[in-house]
């Protein structure tokens, strides 16, 4: 049975910007991964960077310091 949980989600305006995003993460070990842009954000990419919670708070003037296009960040619970 799946189960939800509560994460921070980060959409972005391209593609090309959410692979971006996944590779910076990948140097700065930041967890995350990419998934398919949830139904309850409208946003240009159909991308969206997954993270805990807790990840984002620690990480989280690293990331928005970054020039990744970032168009929104949710927190929405979600089947992981």
């Amino acid at each position: 049975m799946r189960t939800k949980k509560k994460f921070t989600v980060i959409a972005f305006e391209t593609t090309t910007q959410a692979m971006a995003m996944e590779k910076m993460c990948g140097e700065k070990n930041i967890k995350g991964r990419l998934i398919p842009l949830p139904p309850q954000i409208d946003a240009g990419c159909g991308l969206a960077w997954r993270m805990d919670i807790e990840e984002f708070a620690v990480f989280k003037d690293i990331i928005l310091s970054l020039p990744q296009g970032i168009e929104g960040i949710a927190e929405l619970e979600l089947y992981f």
